[in-house]
């Protein structure tokens, strides 16, 4: 497997799509849903819309980085994704009602590679792109257990 594989978890969530979408549209609340990310600030004025660009601070163990975000999508209940320009990912949440619930899936494409920047930085800071790429991914996971509890709370 290579670090530009797709990440993806998913779950389902004991509430309507709005309900969840209430959470997860609000951007500022990101850093208590995923393990690495400590703040999303908005750059632009004009609140979470495609084009809005945020600063998204980011932690592991003792390193901690900036990225700029830009958002490509925004479907109300229905999906939301921005693409990391430093390193070349792209974050997306896609909503789907299920049954009494809203099916929640989260993936990490790469659409091109990544960056030259962000397999640097991976490889000396964050041990190695392979192993980040899977901590990502159990990240992932832990990002939608963090928002089903928040939103069946």
């Amino acid at each position: 497997m290579t670090a530009e594989r797709e990440l993806r978890a998913e779950t389902t969530i004991e509430a309507t799509p709005e309900q969840v979408w209430a959470v997860l549209s609000d951007l500022s609340r990101m850093s208590e849903l995923s393990p690495e990310t400590v703040r999303m600030l908005p750059l632009k004025r004009g609140g979470l819309r495609v084009g809005q660009w945020y600063l998204g601070v980011n932690r592991r163990k003792l390193v901690v980085w900036p990225t700029r975000n830009v958002v490509a999508e925004v479907e109300p209940v229905r999906r939301l994704s921005w693409d990391t320009t430093s390193s070349g990912a792209r974050w997306i949440y896609e909503l789907e009602e299920s049954g009494s619930g809203t099916r929640v899936v989260h993936r990490r494409p790469v659409p091109r590679q990544l960056t030259l920047l962000g397999r640097v930085f991976a490889t000396l800071a964050l041990g190695g792109k392979e192993d980040h790429a899977d901590e990502l991914e159990t990240g992932m996971a832990r990002t939608l257990d963090r928002l089903k509890a928040a939103v069946e709370r």
